[in-house]
Parts: structure tokens; C-alpha cells; sequence
């Protein structure tokens, strides 16, 4: 089920809010929990049982660890288990047909036989509550979070809806307190629900529109240098609006239901160095990746030479976090190469010296290069999009413009309005304003008008 699909906003939304509110505070969290279940089955019943075993294991192991360390041990092997069946899951369902596809294009290659395989279908979202799993039995470890007492928080906390399938990556000791006890009031109720709109109108308004075009973009065979770069620029703009509007619609459910989510994208694009840009894209992602990869390899602490090959391992790995294709493993590496490099400089980019505005616009180029990568099908297409925009593809309009519509104009003229001259959603909604209030509610009957007209368009983290 999609936050935009119309059984999402006029049945299930409405009937979940009117239930949670009718009973009494005792059974909230289950409300929330089967409801979450009811949600993420609607697309395969069957992936709600992977869910189950996962939230299961991690809350049996957070048990187990709180057990061993009152006999006076630390309880690592809960850990090992944990760490075991989470990256298991992962490495099977979202790796397998890749490691397979790989190999057998290797053997191919040597004149052997191929392996016969049938493909695994990658269940929506388990990259995000597997991760959340994990954190909280590493943190339960750790010592930076308590088990869990109730199995019911547990797994509210994993299955909830709002954050389900493509996050935020919300750790259990951010809102440890909040599955226990949570403050409603018709203020935050309130401004969940603006925050929602504004989300909506975001994904359906914006990143569908620029979705078009870039598909149309990327699908041709040998782009002009201005349709390479339209592209390029469709889909650096589709997904900033896609995760925005995604981030916005599950901060504001949250707010619905008295959650509070960490922020989880703030301006990436007013960036003015490539590590500024993973300061405020996908901050949950990042924060995970610093605490959980970055920093038990060692992070910054044994040496100039290793902080760059734990720079690098973490891109990586954080680009095959996102999918698995060389193309994603190249954009990690290619994100990796441009830290390492300003990490060489005092952490400062090479170009830290020109005006500031410059300094945007050259990281905002860097990155454009890299959605390349991301969006590409295969590093072929890829590199040969970016020798289109670097002027290979010689001059003219192509066949871009043939299927070009004003709504695809109005996009391009608003987007760089919203990305560098507004302040962020969250920014709004903490000192609201009649102004955007009227403009939330009239662009959001708009977009709701546009969903009846349009097919819906998958949210991009979705398949992450």
C-alpha cells in the first residue's frame, strides 16, 4: 500500500486514526502494530511472516542479553545471532539474485554452464526495519538503550506504518519513551496532518512530474548534450521531492499518532561541500552508517591511511545498502572518492576558497553526476549519459521535447524556488503561517485531483 494509493488516504488512514482514538490508551500500540501488519501484507500477506521472525529474534535477543549481564556476562552471542539472521535476510533476499547474476555471468565468460535460479522477489522496506531491528538489540548491547518490556512496544516499534518502507531509520532509544507514553493534542494532531498534505503535494505534484521526463530522458538511446543534462536534472529534482514528500508524509503520520521522527532530509541541495551533502541527505541512513560501520571499524582513530579506507568501505557499503547493482556500488565509491578528497583537504572541499553561491553550485553539479550513476540501468548507460552531458552528444533538442508538457515547465520553474528559496516543511510547521497553511490545503486538493487523473507513481526508496 502506498501513501498515495486511494485506499490509503479515504479508507485505511481515516479508519486507523478513528480507532486508535476510540480505545482506550492500553491498547494503542496494538492498534498501531496490527494495522502496520494490515499495511505492509496488502501488497504480499506472506512478507508479514519475515517481519515477525525478525521482530521475534531481536526481541528474544535483547531479553537474552538483559539476562546474561544480570549473571555477570555480556551476552554476545544474542549479538552474533542477531547480527546473523539481520544480514542474512538481507544478503538473501536482497543480494542473491545479484551474487547469482554475477557469477554466472563470470562462468559464462570462462565457457562454463550458468546456475539455474529462481529469482527472489525483495520483500518492500526490509532493508529499513531490519535495520532498526538490529540497532536496537547493538544498542541493548551497547548499553545506549534498555529492553524493551513489552513485546506489543516491540512491535509497534518495528512494523509502524508511517516509517515502515522507507524510513526514516528510527532507533529504538529515540522513541523508547514515546511507544510507553505519548502526548496528544489536537496542536500536533493538527500539524501532523499539514505536514502530511505538504509531503503529498510534494511526491504528487513535483517528483511525479519530473519523473517523466527523466524517465522519457534516460530511455534514449543516444541523448543530446541539452537532453542529457534535462534528464539528469529531471531526476536530481524527482528525488529530492520524492524523499522530501516521503519524509514529510512520515513525520506528519507520526504526528498523527504522537510520534516524533527525526529529521531525516534538510536542504541536501543549499549543500556547499559533498560533506555537508551527507550531513543533510538521508540523515538516519548516515547517522546509522557513522555508528554502526564507520566508527567499529575504527573511524578516525587509528590513522590518516585507515580513516580513508573506512571512508571508502562505508560508501560502499552504503551504496550496495541502496541496491544491489554495480551501478549503486560505483555511486558509493564515486561518494567515497569525493570525502576521502576533502577529508585530504582539512575537511574542507578543493573548491572551499570561491564564493559561497559557486560552492553550491559546484557541489550541486558533483551530485547531479552521481544521480547519474543511480539512475542509470547499467554502468554503460551511465557513462555514456555522462559523456552526453559533457558534450558528446553535440547540440540540438532531440526527441525530448516532443512528448513535453507545461506541466513539465512549471516544475522546472518552481523546483529551484522550493529547494533554495524556502525554508524546510518542519521549518513551517513550527511557526505556521496563514499563508502556507491556505497554500498546503489548496496544492493538496490539487495533487488529490492529479491522483484521480494520473497513475501512481511508486515512492523511490520503496525499492530500497
Amino acid at each position: 500500500m502506498l501513501f498515495t494509493d486511494n485506499v490509503f488516504l479515504y479508507y485505511f488512514l481515516p479508519l486507523v486514526v478513528a480507532l486508535y482514538y476510540a480505545i482506550p490508551r492500553a491498547g494503542k500500540a496494538w492498534v498501531l502494530a496490527l494495522s502496520s501488519y494490515f499495511f505492509y501484507g496488502w501488497w504480499r500477506p506472506d512478507f508479514v511472516l519475515l517481519m515477525w521472525f525478525s521482530t521475534l529474534v531481536d526481541f528474544s535477543a535483547g531479553r537474552g542479553i538483559e539476562r546474561q549481564r544480570s549473571q555477570g556476562r555480556r551476552g554476545k552471542g544474542w549479538v552474533v545471532l542477531s547480527l546473523c539472521v539481520n544480514l542474512g535476510l538481507l544478503a538473501y533476499f536482497k543480494y542473491a539474485n545479484f551474487g547469482i547474476d554475477t557469477l554466472n555471468r563470470i562462468l559464462e565468460s570462462q565457457g562454463g554452464e550458468p546456475f539455474e535460479w529462481a529469482k527472489v522477489i525483495l520483500p518492500v522496506g526490509i532493508s529499513f526495519y531490519t535495520f532498526q531491528t538490529l540497532s536496537y538489540t547493538v544498542d541493548v548491547y551497547r548499553g545506549d538503550a534498555k529492553p524493551v518490556d513489552k513485546f506489543r512496544d516491540f512491535a509497534c516499534y518495528v512494523a509502524l506504518f508511517p516509517q515502515l518502507v522507507a524510513g526514516p531509520i528510527v532507533r529504538y532509544s529515540s522513541i523508547a519513551d514515546q511507544l510507553r507514553h505519548r502526548v496528544h493534542s489536537w496542536t500536533t494532531f493538527s500539524t501532523g496532518l499539514l505536514v502530511f498534505q505538504a509531503g503529498l503535494v510534494k511526491k504528487v505534484l513535483l517528483a511525479d512530474t519530473f519523473a517523466r521526463s527523466a524517465d522519457l530522458g534516460f530511455a534514449l538511446a543516444d541523448p543530446t548534450t541539452l537532453e542529457a543534462w534535462i534528464a539528469a536534472l529531471s531526476y536530481t529534482f524527482q528525488i529530492y521531492f520524492d524523499f522530501s514528500g516521503y519524509s514529510d508524509m512520515a513525520i506528519g503520520l507520526g504526528l498523527l499518532f504522537g510520534f516524533r521522527f527525526p529529521i531525516n532530509f534538510d536542504r541536501p541541495y543549499i549543500s556547499k561541500s559533498i560533506t555537508e551533502f551527507w550531513r543533510r541527505w538521508h540523515i538516519t541512513l548516515s547517522s546509522f552508517l557513522r555508528d554502526y560501520l564507520y566508527i567499529p571499524l575504527g573511524g578516525n582513530r587509528k590513522g590518516s591511511v585507515r580513516t580513508y579506507i573506512n571512508l571508502a568501505l562505508t560508501m560502499l557499503l552504503g551504496g550496495l545498502w541502496h541496491g544491489a547493482a554495480w551501478t549503486f556500488i560505483v555511486w558509493g565509491a564515486y561518494q567515497g572518492f569525493w570525502l576521502i578528497a576533502e577529508r585530504l583537504s582539512g575537511r574542507r572541499s578543493f573548491y572551499a576558497s570561491l564564493p559561497g553561491a559557486l560552492q553550491n553550485a559546484v557541489t550541486f553539479v558533483i551530485v547531479v553526476f552521481g544521480w547519474v550513476l543511480f539512475r542509470a540501468d547499467s554502468m554503460s548507460q551511465a557513462l555514456a549519459h555522462m559523456g552526453a552531458m559533457l558534450g558528446g552528444g553535440g547540440m540540438g533538442t532531440g526527441k525530448l521535447f516532443i512528448e513535453w508538457s507545461p506541466a513539465q515547465t512549471l516544475a522546472f520553474a518552481v523546483a529551484p524556488i522550493v529547494i533554495w528559496g524556502f525554508a524546510t516543511t518542519q521549518e513551517h510547521a513550527r511557526r505556521l503561517r496563514t499563508w502556507w497553511i491556505l497554500a498546503v490545503l489548496v496544492l493538496f486538493l490539487v495533487a488529490l485531483l492529479q491522483l484521480h487523473r494520473a497513475s501512481n507513481i511508486p515512492f523511490l526508496y520503496f525499492q530500497f
